[in-house]
């Protein structure tokens, strides 16, 4: 039979994210002929596979041709290498180019909603598979999924209000239909991360996987507690960081092991070959029906804090994505908070003046 090619733009090419197919096994493990799963992958490592504006249409576009595939079983999500899945917008483009420029902010906001949405309307299932930190947008389109699994080393978090911004594109909405009021609050506000047994135990994901082999064997994530104790205010803790010596020791096992996938990827076979054995339409049917809570809150939302985010990059965003672009680990990498807070309250008007004043770039020349 001869198909209508329902594709957007049939003959788009991706040159700053992978596609490909590959194989979904059956209930015996074997690979299913004339079906596969969509892998849609961000390549910007040596950025923390952070999305320029270039990557964004292409992830638009992927997931689009993912929707129109009619033998795809489902959309598998990720990014190549351990350190991050993704750490949201691409700092120099935003530290170089968007700051102080709103309206072209504007529109690259107009696709970076697209990009959501196209997730969010997926004709598809979407795994998210987390092979390192989750933060900032990374987090927001990571919530835009349907499903996550992840290593067990990976962090979730929000960076906004550090950095300038606020989370509106998407932690505003989602967060708290995936962890509730408070801890979702914290975040967003705080920006304190969470290590991916918080995240498990918070209910943000579905489940995680060891992926630290240290001498030829899987261990778990040595910087954090993982098992349940209560702590002198009879509170369970779980998944909270170590300190101390504690700490220092599982750094030492940290670099002293190596990164396997295969237990997180075996991981993501199995959700696949779950959805495999499940009627197609009633399936998304169902995630459509469960996505509708989300969509709810981002297309009330979305036009405002796309105004809001622009006009920004005018103000604390300039400073923000400035002090953490040109800033490094010596001299920091955020806005002195406190004299910011000061001279606001002493009546000074941003500008460039303001914003030297408090950089940390700024204040290692003086």
């Amino acid at each position: 039979m001869e198909f209508v090619d329902h594709n957007l733009v049939p003959e788009s090419e991706f040159n700053e994210i992978l596609y490909e197919t590959r194989p979904v096994l059956d209930d015996t493990g074997s690979a299913v002929a004339g079906l596969h799963a969509v892998w849609i992958t961000l390549n910007n490592p040596q950025q923390l596979n952070s999305y320029t504006t270039e990557s964004v249409k292409e992830i638009i576009l992927a997931f689009r041709r993912a929707s129109v595939d009619r033998a795809a079983v489902a959309v598998v999500f990720t990014a190549v290498g351990d350190r991050a899945f993704c750490t949201g917008g691409n700092t120099e483009e935003y530290s170089e180019y968007y700051a102080g420029r709103p309206g072209e902010y504007r529109q690259y906001m107009r696709l970076f909603n697209d990009m959501v949405s196209a997730i969010l309307m997926c004709d598809k299932p979407v795994i998210n598979r987390v092979n390192g930190m989750r933060i900032g947008g990374g987090q927001e389109i990571g919530m835009a999924c349907d499903f996550t699994l992840a290593s067990d080393l990976a962090r979730f978090g929000q960076a906004g209000p550090k950095h300038g911004s606020a989370p509106d594109g998407g932690s505003t909405d989602f967060l708290h239909l995936y962890v509730g009021w408070g801890d979702a609050m914290a975040s967003c506000v705080l920006c304190d991360p969470w290590s991916a047994h918080e995240a498990l135990r918070l209910g943000l994901v579905n489940d995680i996987f060891p992926v630290l082999k240290v001498d030829g064997e899987f261990v778990p994530n040595p910087l954090v507690v993982t098992d349940r104790y209560l702590d002198k205010w009879g509170k369970i803790v779980h998944g909270t960081s170590k300190e101390g010596d504690d700490l220092a020791e599982g750094k030492v096992m940290l670099k002293a092991g190596t990164i396997d996938f295969s237990m997180l990827d075996a991981g993501v076979d199995t959700m696949l070959t779950k959805i495999l054995y499940t009627m197609p339409d009633c399936t998304i049917k169902t995630i459509e029906s469960v996505r509708k809570k989300k969509l709810e809150h981002w297309d009330q939302n979305k036009e405002s804090n796309r105004a809001w985010l622009s006009l920004n990059m005018m103000t604390e965003a300039k400073a923000g994505f400035q002090a953490f672009h040109r800033g490094s680990r010596e001299i920091g990498r955020e806005v002195d908070f406190v004299d910011l807070r000061r001279r606001l309250a002493a009546g000074e008007t941003w500008g460039d003046e303001l914003i030297e004043a408090v950089s940390p770039q700024y204040k290692s020349d003086s």
